[in-house]
C-alpha cells in the first residue's frame, strides 16, 4: 500500500522541520512548502497530496488566499489550518473556506497528528461515499437507444427540474424505478434523500407506521421513537411503488398528508411539517381500479400530475443487444465469471422471443446463461428451453439450435440479415440494419397489412407506422 503524501506548508523552519519528522515517523510521505506560492506550485500537479497542514501567516500569499484558491479550483482534498494568531474570527474564517480543521500555535503534536488521521478517515470515507452513489447510479441508468427511450429521456429532463409530483405506470420488470430514479437525479433534489416504499410489500397494520413513524410506547414493540419514510425524505423524493396495491384505508391516509404536508407519528402529539416530492409507480390500470371502487379517484388526480410509461420490451426490441452486453459484463463480474459473449443464433433467439416479464425477466435469463454456460461464448443451445420454445411460437417456425454453426457453441448458423448486421460498423447500424430487414419479411408475410403484423411482432400500430418511416418501408 502506498504511502499517504502530507504537505507541510510554513514559513518557520523549526516548525516544519518538527512536524516532517513526526508524521514520516507515522509513516507518511512529507513534503515541505515554506511560503504559499511555493504551495500553490506543489498542489498543481497531477499528483496532489492527500492533506494539507496550512500556516495562515506567510509573507506574500498567506494561508487564507492559498485556500480560497485551492477550493476555487475544485480541489477537495483536507486542510488543516495552523495560527499561532488564533482568533474565532480567523477560524470561522478558515471553515468557511473548507478547512477540516484549526489548530492554534504553540502546536501540540498530539493534537496534529489526531486531526490528521480524522480528516484523512473522513476523507476516505467521502471517497467511498461518492464511489457507492456512482455504482447505484450505474445500477440505475436506463439502457437503450431506441426513439422510445430517447423521448422518455427528454421527457424526464424537461419534468426532471421541477417539482411537479408523477405517477409512473408500465408492466411488470418494464423498470419504472429506473424512471423514478432519473427524475430525482437530475431533479434540484437530487443531493437530497431519494427513499423507496414498496406498498405492496408492508403489511396493512404496520403501513401507518412506515410511512409516518411512531413514539416510543405506541404500540406493542415500539422500544423507540423512528422517524417513518415522509421524514426520512424531507427535501428529497419519496417513491411510492406499486401504489396501487394499497388499501383504501391507507389511501385516505396518504391523501390527507399530501393534501396538508404535515403528519403527526403514530402516538404523538407533534405535528410535523415535511417538503417532499412524489413519484409513484403502479403495475395497474388505476381508471379501471377506480371503477371497481379499489382506488380513490382524488388520489389518482393528486399524484396524477405528469404522467410516464414505462414501456414494454416488446416495443423497443432494438435495445435488446445493448441490454445484453450490459447484462453480460455486469453479471459476470458479479459472478466472478471471465466476460462471455453471445453467439449470433442466441441472439436470435432473444429477438424473437416475446419477454413477457419484460427487461426483469432478461437479465435473469442472461444471469442463467452467464452461471450454466461452460465456454466464453454462449450459443443457442445455452438459451433456457422455454425462451427458445417461446421464440418458436413467437416466429410461427422452429427456432435453430443444432448443425453448422456460424460462431459459438453449437449453434446454428444465423439468417443473412442477422449475418450482415454482425458485418456492421457500429452497434447501431447492426441493430437498424436488422430491424429493417426483420419488419420488411413480416410485412411481406401479411400481405403489407399493417395492424396485422403489429400485432404479430407484438408492436403497436403507431410504433410499427413510425419505424416503418424510418426505414423507408411505406409504399
Amino acid at each position: 500500500m502506498s504511502k499517504r503524501t502530507i504537505l507541510v506548508v510554513d514559513d518557520e523552519e523549526a516548525i516544519v522541520r518538527s512536524l516532517s519528522g513526526v508524521l514520516s515517523d507515522e509513516g507518511f510521505h512529507v513534503e515541505t512548502a515554506k511560503d504559499g506560492e511555493s504551495a500553490l506550485k506543489a498542489l498543481d500537479t497531477s499528483s496532489p497530496p492527500d492533506l494539507v497542514l496550512l500556516d495562515v501567516w506567510m509573507p506574500g500569499i498567506d494561508g487564507m488566499e492559498v485556500l480560497s484558491r485551492l477550493r476555487a479550483k475544485g480541489m477537495t482534498l483536507p486542510v488543516i489550518v495552523m495560527s499561532g494568531h488564533g482568533t474565532i474570527e480567523t477560524a470561522v474564517k478558515a471553515t468557511k473556506l473548507g478547512a477540516y480543521d484549526f489548530i492554534e500555535k504553540p502546536l501540540s503534536i498530539d493534537k496534529v497528528m489526531l486531526a490528521v488521521g480524522h480528516a484523512l478517515e473522513r476523507d476516505r470515507l467521502a471517497t467511498e461515499v461518492a464511489e457507492l452513489k456512482q455504482k447505484v447510479e450505474q445500477k440505475y441508468r436506463m439502457i437503450g437507444e431506441s426513439a422510445i427511450i430517447k423521448d422518455l429521456r427528454e421527457q424526464i429532463a424537461q419534468v426532471a427540474p421541477s417539482n411537479g409530483w408523477v405517477l409512473v405506470t408500465g408492466e411488470n420488470g418494464t423498470g419504472k424505478e429506473l424512471i423514478a430514479r432519473a427524475v430525482h437525479r437530475e431533479s434540484k433534489r437530487a443531493s437530497q434523500p431519494f427513499v423507496e416504499v414498496n406498498c405492496a410489500a408492508i403489511p396493512e397494520e404496520l403501513i401507518e407506521s412506515e410511512l409516518f413513524g411512531h413514539e416510543k410506547g405506541s404500540f406493542t414493540g415500539a422500544h423507540g421513537m423512528k422517524r417513518g419514510k415522509f421524514e426520512q425524505a424531507a427535501g428529497g423524493t419519496l417513491f411510492l411503488d406499486e401504489i396501487g396495491d394499497m388499501s383504501l384505508k391507507t389511501q385516505a391516509k396518504i391523501l390527507r398528508v399530501l393534501q396538508e404536508r404535515k403528519f403527526t407519528r403514530v402516538g404523538g402529539a407533534e405535528t410535523i411539517e415535511v417538503d417532499v416530492r412524489i413519484v409513484a409507480a403502479t403495475n395497474k390500470e388505476l381508471p379501471a381500479e377506480i371503477a371497481a371502487n379499489r382506488f380513490r379517484e382524488d388520489l389518482y388526480y393528486r399524484i396524477n400530475v405528469v404522467p410516464f410509461k414505462a414501456p414494454p420490451l416488446r416495443e423497443r426490441r432494438e435495445d435488446i443487444p445493448r441490454l445484453v452486453e450490459h447484462f453480460l459484463t455486469e453479471l459476470c463480474r458479479e459472478n466472478g465469471r471471465p466476460l462471455k459473449k453471445l453467439s449470433s443464433p442466441a441472439l436470435q433467439i432473444l429477438l424473437a422471443y416475446p419477454w413477457p416479464g419484460n427487461v426483469r425477466e432478461l437479465r435473469n435469463v442472461v444471469e442463467r446463461m452467464v452461471i450454466l454456460c461452460r465456454g466464453i461464448e454462449i450459443g443457442a443451445p445455452d438459451v433456457p428451453e422455454d425462451v427458445r420454445h417461446g421464440a418458436a411460437k413467437a416466429t410461427g417456425s422452429p427456432i435453430p439450435v443444432a448443425g453448422a454453426a456460424t460462431a459459438g457453441i453449437g449453434g446454428a448458423a444465423a439468417p443473412a440479415e442477422l449475418m450482415a448486421a454482425f458485418g456492421a460498423a457500429t452497434l447501431r447500424d447492426a441493430r437498424a440494419g436488422f430491424e429493417k430487414e426483420y419488419l420488411a419479411k413480416k410485412l411481406a408475410e401479411f400481405g403489407g397489412n399493417v395492424s396485422r403484423t403489429a400485432e404479430a411482432i407484438g408492436l403497436e400500430r403507431t410504433n410499427l407506422h413510425r419505424k416503418m418511416k424510418v426505414y423507408g418501408l411505406v409504399r
